[in-house]
């Protein structure tokens, strides 16, 4: 008999992860692929599979540790035919459906950073037509900015193209963004391994690509960690019990350790990691009534997913889901047609319908008078036009805005979900609302304080067209600290638009009109533009709305004051 070391796999970025799962004890028999342990990181679970059939001699990490790459967790005794090559004793994380675990290949030479090129096919193919040996790469759905699952809307390429570097492989559409897979070498393409329509995600494989063989250089060996034995490494008891912690062991413990070790009180023994608790939280689903569908019932992504589903589609009798009308026959009444809502529509009204749940919201009314701000972009018309630019009043709303997050810093954070402190930003990025055929999307303008009134045009119309075209990618869309929605062009007196959280603050503008205006002796006629401050009270006070309002009215009043 011969003893294998099983260590973490690789874990990409994810650092240090938690063991939330060990389902063996020592003593027992495995067979080949059989669940070793169960890491999670704040985004992803995975499994460690056997590598082969053994028997568990020792377990030297228990329940709640935290663990990394390399670090050793366990020993198999194997017979020596099944015992591997020296260096080959970590096996491959068995992905979940949480997210995808498998440790990436090595990166094609010259590949750029951060793309999914993987060798498939080691050393060379049959030389090519040139007579320069050739080998055949996977090219794999790179960094998207989501862990969730997209759709390919458009496939570029068929077998036997020829493709250079950055050439659009194919479109993959998300809830709000479409975006281009670029070719991370120069190459034929030798097959295709995905349709259109098929559902992918980061490192998925999408196809196969034949390159100019180069010789990579040689992986430097990985350090063996140090090897615990002796009475602590057999001090883990089996997974039916929960294991005696060390005081490091004991420090890094979690609810989900603690969950998982021993009964509850009814109702409280949710067995879920952090992630799920969090999908849970921004979803509103309570845990204690899912089952769950992963190992000793553990709460897994797809149970909340599902359990959403199952609520949304098969509501309790006499029961709909929480903000929805109940079903009518309306083809009693007349001819219907039934019209299928677009994704982008779902996920917004989604979305929308749980900020307005867990945000109490306050709104505060202000008229800004901008007769001088609209005379002096009137007289910036030829100048605009010489650089090629429509200048509207959004960039001189952005920038007032900027102002105003910098001298009320109350608005610029996101509250934990804890509810125990906010989380003030340094940066001032800000959302603008652009309505497009398929739905309203967000684009962010980043460092807007940092900008003038012509760069913020460039890019408020860059965006926009960009948005309109469905070029926008999800990280066009994230890290804004505030959110403009100005309907001004359409027409309306005013509205109160909805929070975006994890925003704590949104912006309506209105049209602006003609009104008189007293001032002091007679009235006058004014150019007025009517503006709705949208606030979670949680964040933010009564009074604070106020100041905000009437600072920004003044700014925009008089825009030498954004000079001072």
């Amino acid at each position: 008999m011969a003893t294998e070391i099983i260590k973490v796999p690789e874990l990409g970025d994810a650092g240090d992860v938690e063991v939330i799962e060990i389902p063996v004890s020592l003593g027992q028999e495995v067979a080949e692929n059989d669940s070793l342990l169960v890491l999670e990181s704040d985004k992803a679970a995975m499994e460690i599979p056997a590598p082969r059939a053994g028997v568990v001699k020792s377990i030297v990490v228990n329940l709640g540790d935290q663990v990394t790459t390399g670090a050793e967790i366990l020993t198999l005794e194997v017979s020596e035919e099944d015992a591997p090559a020296e260096e080959d004793t970590a096996p491959p994380a068995a992905a979940l459906p949480e997210a995808a675990s498998e440790p990436s290949a090595p990166e094609a030479p010259d590949s750029k950073p951060g793309e999914a090129a993987r060798i498939a096919k080691p050393g060379a193919d049959p030389e090519s037509e040139a007579g320069a040996p050739r080998q055949v790469i996977e090219v794999a759905i790179p960094d998207i900015g989501t862990e969730d699952e997209v759709e390919v809307i458009e496939i570029h390429v068929q077998p036997g193209a020829a493709v250079a570097v950055d050439e659009p492989l194919l479109t993959l559409e998300s809830d709000k963004a479409a975006m281009d897979v670029p070719s991370p070498r120069a190459g034929v393409i030798e097959a295709l391994l995905v349709d259109v329509g098929a559902k992918v995600r980061v490192g998925s494989l999408i196809l196969r690509l034949q390159i100019e063989a180069e010789a990579a250089p040689e992986p430097e060996p990985e350090p063996e960690p140090e090897r615990k034995s002796g009475p602590e490494a057999q001090s883990a008891p089996p997974a039916t019990t929960e294991p005696q912690a060390t005081a490091s062991a004991t420090a890094h413990r979690s609810p989900v350790a603690e969950t998982a070790g021993k009964a509850a009180a009814p109702g409280a023994n949710i067995y879920a990691g952090p992630a799920v608790r969090k999908l849970a939280r921004e979803l509103g689903v309570d845990l204690t009534r899912i089952e769950g569908s992963g190992a000793r019932g553990r709460i897994v992504r797809e149970d909340v997913h599902e359990f959403v589903k199952r609520s949304l589609r098969e509501p309790a009798t006499g029961a709909v889901p929480a903000g929805a009308a109940p079903d009518v026959d309306f083809a009693r009444f007349g001819e219907i047609e039934q019209a299928p809502r677009s994704k982008l529509a779902r996920v917004t009204a989604a979305n929308m319908h749980r900020s307005w749940l867990a945000v109490p919201h306050v709104a505060q009314f202000e008229e800004a008078d901008v007769t001088e701000l609209e005379q002096f972009r009137a007289g910036l018309k030829s100048e605009a036009e010489r650089r090629g630019l429509k200048l509207t009043p959004l960039p001189f709303l952005l920038k007032a805005c900027a102002r105003c997050l910098i001298e009320f810093p109350q608005f610029n954070v996101s509250l934990h979900s804890s509810g125990e402190y906010a989380i003030r930003k340094k940066y001032v990025h800000v959302g603008v609302a652009v309505a497009t055929e398929a739905g309203l999307v967000v684009p962010v303008i980043r460092d807007v304080d940092r900008k003038n009134i012509w760069q913020l045009a460039e890019e408020v119309a860059t965006a926009s067209a960009r948005a309109r075209d469905r070029k926008l990618t999800p990280e066009d869309m994230q890290g804004a600290c505030f959110t403009v929605s100005s309907l001004g062009a359409i027409g309306g007196t005013g509205f109160i638009p909805i929070v975006n959280a994890p925003e704590v603050a949104i912006l309506g503008v209105a049209r602006t009109a003609v009104k008189p205006v007293w001032n002091g002796t007679e009235f006058i006629p004014r150019t007025m533009l009517p503006l709705t401050l949208s606030y979670d009270h949680k964040a933010v006070n009564g009074v604070d709305g106020a100041r905000f309002t009437t600072h920004l009215s003044t700014l925009l009043a008089d825009i030498r004051n954004l000079l001072l």
